[in-house]
């Protein structure tokens, strides 16, 4: 990976009053990290590293980094951290982590697909993405945008592994090489599943819900069951009364 100029400053301020007037100025507030030297607060160009991160193809981007009044004249560093604001999405702080030349680092890279799988073309499979990105380590200078793995000739159910795929030259990719990557699925047939018994009654009983013309919510007719049960209890209390009537004209008598 090419490493990209970036001017940077020694920063003193720190207190949060301070910090949001650095920000309105124009200028981000950041941090380089390193084990050759102490953490160092620095600011940048807000409009310079918007820039550089908005029309970078990877995730990983690396600078040179001069600073003003540095020992060094460059310090080589990927950008390990970026802070946006939730709602303008303006860049508020910067973690750079300083690396050497000759020491390979350890980062993740995204994982893209190229071509048309064959089980997808010539058998309406799904392609699908297990991994979106992969551990590799190499030297900064070998970094890769982005790890690239042809699906071509991938037919359906077959899957495409971690230890399949080749990296660039100077990069070890890292992690379990039985691990899926990429993969073609059969198409998902799309089934009509008919509703149970006891799912369309309770449909159906939903579906005949109305309100009456008092306000009250109350059951439509359904197979005329609930009137018959009203019906029946209707019949069953004029008997009882009927039967109840002469039983306290007769103790009247009496």
């Amino acid at each position: 990976m090419k490493s990209v100029p970036l001017k940077a400053f020694p920063r003193t301020q720190t207190r949060r009053g301070q910090v949001k007037q650095l920000r309105s100025s124009g200028r981000v507030p950041a941090t380089i990290y390193g084990r050759q030297a102490k953490p160092q607060n620095l600011e940048i160009s807000g409009r310079e590293i918007s820039d550089l991160i908005h029309h970078h193809l990877s995730e990983n981007l690396l600078v040179d980094l001069s600073i003003e009044n540095d020992a060094r004249a460059k310090r080589l560093a990927l950008v390990q951290e970026v802070q946006h604001h939730p709602i303008d999405g303006k860049v508020l702080h910067v973690d750079f982590h300083e690396v050497a030349e000759n020491e390979k680092v350890t980062v993740q890279v995204p994982v893209e697909t190229i071509g048309e799988a064959a089980g997808v073309k010539n058998s309406g499979g799904v392609l699908e993405h297990v991994l979106f990105k992969l551990k590799v380590r190499c030297l900064p200078k070998d970094l890769p945008e982005q790890i690239t793995v042809d699906v071509t000739a991938l037919e359906i159910n077959k899957t495409i592994h971690i230890g399949e795929i080749t990296a660039p030259a100077g990069v070890e990719i890292i992690g379990n090489k039985k691990l899926p990557v990429v993969s073609v699925t059969p198409p998902r047939a799309e089934e009509e599943v008919a509703p149970t018994a006891e799912a369309k009654a309770a449909g159906d009983v939903e579906m005949t819900k109305e309100k009456k013309e008092d306000g009250t919510e109350g059951e439509a007719k359904a197979g005329e069951k609930a009137p018959a049960k009203a019906e029946a209890k209707a019949e069953k209390g004029a008997e009882k009364k009927a039967e109840a009537k002469p039983e306290a004209k007769a103790e009247k008598k009496k």
